[in-house]
This record gives structure tokens, sequence and C-alpha cells, in this order.
């Protein structure tokens, strides 16, 4: 179908008023990331310069995107426009609560996993680019997160992409060839169907500005193979997100590479997926994604399910641990099908949770290894005699990942299960419900065997470093926090939501004339 046409003066698009400075707020942490990758980059024959370096980076990082995020919640979304060309013709960065919650989250994992790479990456390693690696990294699930145009947030799936692959690689094993063959060939499928989808929307629309996107959309619905498309990025997302039935490659992979490497990306990676099929589904195709919650409905449940089974017939803690994220993303995907505010305020709230969580269980798992000289549960126990600070620690995310009270894992589920049964989705709340049982029942399991029973053989003495146990301290302190004191991240949570099913502010902020053109 032919694009749709209008007379336009190019003139009227230019920008002529100065940006605002709050608004650089908008690119300066991607800006940030990129920068010190390359300075990175330039001082890789200086590890120990070079980690430190990239400590206070990160650091950084979280500190601008807490700024971003106090301001996008005191005053709306807010856009930065490149080129000095007005959107849809310029390319925009639009920030609105949903993606500065993430941004923020994800800065945090990053820190969290920069700090643990202080010990768990060695001097070659860093000179072989982890650093700079994972700064790009870092660039790209920002720029994902806080961009205003679709094109771009494909763009930016490369750029993480390109990161990842690099990092999953790290240290050239077999057992990481291995899984990086099988992460590469699943997420170049996801992205060419990406890649597709976008280029139909621009056939449809003749724009990929997200807000004008969302502005057209149900003035040409009837006219135009938005289904078609709508499924397109569905299959994309799911495959990036590893939802079923498309969740094979993530515990054959994310177990190989280094331990730091694993935590970041199941933090991270999985969540820009579902950011993204939140951001299309939701706020984009609104009536294309109810007509396809049923289907998003039973995947999310298959997910849940097969996500949850898998954790409990695993043996390996680190395959356990990807099974565990893939039910995770199920209950997210939850929130999609159910589509209204309390069901993506409870998917918001879900994947906030779930990037500090499951960056802290997997740095918590490296320290399994390390402590009882394996991955394997039939070779694990006396862990808890070892250290009972440890033990402890380990007993809170695992709880927190069944979604028990009074950690933060207990309320995503309550706003998820609510908005099931709300809708008269019984099925969708009870599927919810037993992947928190059989996630319990496996991760009590793991309790057992590795803390609980006495150790197989004679454990050598341990002494944990700081750079270690500091990072999941401080995790399991926020899932702590966030359990008993949760009013403020629902509170954004829900204003998270109501932003994307009722996106006027975020229009509001492209266009603040209310002209599209």
């Amino acid at each position: 179908m032919a694009a749709p046409t209008a007379t336009v003066d190019l003139s009227a698009a230019l920008v002529t008023a100065p940006v605002p400075i709050g608004h650089w707020l908008a690119i300066l942490p991607v800006a940030h990331c990129i920068m010190l990758g390359a300075v990175l980059l330039m001082v890789r024959a200086y590890p120990r310069l070079q980690a430190w370096l990239a400590i206070s980076g990160l650091a950084g990082l979280a500190l601008m995107d807490a700024a971003l995020l106090a301001k996008v919640a005191a005053e709306g979304p807010l856009t930065m426009v490149m080129g000095r060309w007005l959107p849809p013709f310029g390319i925009a960065f639009t920030v609105d609560l949903f993606g500065a919650l993430m941004a923020f989250a994800a800065a945090l994992a990053g820190l969290a996993g920069g700090i643990h790479a202080l010990a768990d990456i060695g001097e070659s390693g860093r000179r072989y680019g982890f650093f700079p690696l994972l700064m790009l990294l870092m660039a790209g699930v920002t720029g994902a997160f806080l961009t205003g145009d679709v094109f771009n947030l494909y763009v930016w799936f490369e750029v993480l992409l390109i990161s990842s692959f690099g990092l999953i690689i790290l240290g050239s094993e077999r057992q990481q060839i291995d899984g990086a063959l099988k992460y590469a060939v699943l997420n170049l499928i996801a992205t060419t169907l990406f890649l597709v989808g976008v280029g139909i929307l621009y056939a449809v629309f003749g724009t990929l500005n997200m807000a004008d996107i969302a502005g057209k959309a149900s003035d040409i619905g009837g006219t135009a193979p938005l289904m078609s498309l709508a499924s397109l990025f569905l299959l994309a997302f799911a495959m990036k997100a590893a939802a079923f039935p498309v969740n094979f490659w993530l515990p054959a992979a994310y177990h190989t590479p280094r331990i730091t490497v694993s935590a970041l990306f199941a933090g991270l990676l999985t969540k820009v997926g579902i950011y993204a099929l939140v951001r299309v589904m939701v706020m984009l195709l609104p009536v294309e994604r109810a007509e396809l919650s049923l289907v998003i409905a039973l995947a999310a449940a298959a997910t849940i399910l097969v996500g949850a089974l898998g954790a409990l017939a695993e043996n390996d803690v680190r395959r356990m641990l990807g099974h565990v994220v893939i039910s995770g993303i199920g209950n997210m995907l939850a929130g999609v099908a159910l589509g209204n505010a309390g069901g993506i305020g409870g998917a918001v709230f879900y994947a906030l949770h779930s990037m500090v969580l499951m960056t802290a269980l997997y740095l918590a798992a490296g320290e399994i290894g390390r402590r009882g000289g394996s991955f394997s549960l039939s070779e694990l126990g006396g862990l808890y005699r070892q250290s009972g600070g440890f033990a402890a620690l380990s007993l809170v995310l695992f709880l927190a990942a069944c979604g028990l009270p009074p950690f933060a894992g207990f309320w995503p589920k309550v706003m998820l299960v609510k908005a099931a049964l709300d809708s008269g989705a019984w099925w969708l709340a009870a599927a919810i419900l037993a992947g928190g049982f059989l996630t319990t029942i496996a991760f009590g399991r793991l309790f057992l065997f590795a803390y609980w029973r006495p150790a197989p053989m004679a454990l050598a003495p341990s002494r944990p470093s700081w750079r270690t146990v500091l990072p999941v301290a401080v995790l399991t302190a926020l899932t702590i926090g966030f359990g008993i004191l949760p009013e403020r991240l629902l509170a954004l949570s829900q204003a998270a939501a109501a932003g994307l099913v009722d996106p006027r502010a975020y229009l509001q902020s492209v266009f603040p004339e209310g002209a599209q053109r």
C-alpha cells in the first residue's frame, strides 16, 4: 500500500528555538556510554586503569539515568531532537516513564556486573575488550529504552547484539563457541524479522517516529495490513525475549560465558525484547494487540510453565537459572496479553524486579560455583556451614524469585493475578500461580542440595572478595526494600502503564502543537 502523502513545508520542520538544557538528559546516557567505550579501548594496555574507569563510568551512567527518571517523573515525557529537524522528519529520543525506569534499572544491573567483573574477569579478558564491550552493551540497551524511533530501536538492537556476541565468546572456550552459535542464529533470525517489519511499517505509515505512528494507527487500521505487521513484530520480539515456543536457545547459551556476562545477559537482554514488545504492541498497535491477546496469553502461560518445569528438571545451577529467566518472561507476557492498566503495570513492575533479581541470582550462582567447586547439584553441599551470611542472601533471592512475600517479586504477581481475574482469564491466573509453585519447589531443591545437606567432599576454605559479595548484597537489599516498601515503585509502574495505554502525553512531548505531519 502506498504511504500516506501530504504537502509539507519543510522549512517549518526546522528547529529554531534552543533545546532546553534538561532535554539533553535524553541523549546524555547513550553518548556517555559510547564515548567511554572508546576511551576504554584506547587504554586497553592498562587493565587496572581501564577497570576503574569503567566502574566510575557505570556509576556516572546510573546517576544520569536517576536524574532523567526524576525529571520525567516530575514533568512528564521529554523529547530531544537530532539535527535540528522536528519529528517526524528528524530522529528523536523520546523518554517517558516506562523508558526511564527501564534505563535506570539497567544502569544498576550494569554497575553491579561491572563491580563483579573486577574479580571475575582477569587481565586477559580485559585486554580482549570486556569493559569496552560492556559499555557498548550498555549503550545499546539504554538507546533502545530511550529512542522514539522504530528504526533506531532496530539500530540499538544491533549495537547490543554486536557487543553481546563479543562478550559471550570472551575466553574462546569450546562451550562458549557452541553457546554463541545458538545465541547468534536465533537472534539474527529475530533481527531479520524485525527489520522486515520496520520496512512494512514505513510502507504503511510513511514514518517511523513512534508518536507519529501511534497517532495515525487508529485512522488507517481498516485499510492497512496491521494484523500481519503485529504478528511479525510479536514473533520477532518473542524470539528475542525467549518466549515459548522459541525459548530453547536461552538455557543452551546463557550458561556458557563468564558468570558476570551471564548475569548481565539475564538481567538486560531479554528485557529489551519485552520492552520492545510492550512499546510496539501496547502503544503503537493496541487494536491489533487486543485481537492477538488470546495468542499472547497462551504463549505466556506456556512460557511460565515450560520455564518452571525446566528449572525443576535441571541439575546445573546456571542452566536452571536460564529456565527461571524464561518463566519470568512468561509473567511479563501475561501482562501484555491482558492489555489493561493493571496487567501492563504488573508487567512493568515485574520487568524492573527481574532486571535486579536475575542479575543478583547469576552473580550468586558464581559464588556457589566458586565456593562449592562445581555448578552441579549432585556435587554441591555444605554451603550453609561454610558461610551462613551468604546462605541467607541466597535464600532471600530464591524466595523473591518464587514471588513470595515480603520480597519485591510478590507484588507484580499480585497485580498480574488480579488483572487476570478481573478480565475473566482465570486459567492465566492459575498458570501464574502454578509457575510460582513449581519455581518454589525448584529453588527449595537447590537450597537443600547446595546449602543444607553435608558437603560430598571437603570444601576448601573460601575467602570472599568484596567485589563479588557487594553487588549481590546491594541488589538483595533492593529486593527486600521494594518488597517491604513497594508503594513508590507500584505508583511509578502504574503511571508508566497508564502512559502506554493512553499515550497522549507522549504524543504531546513529540508534537507540542498537537499537529502531526
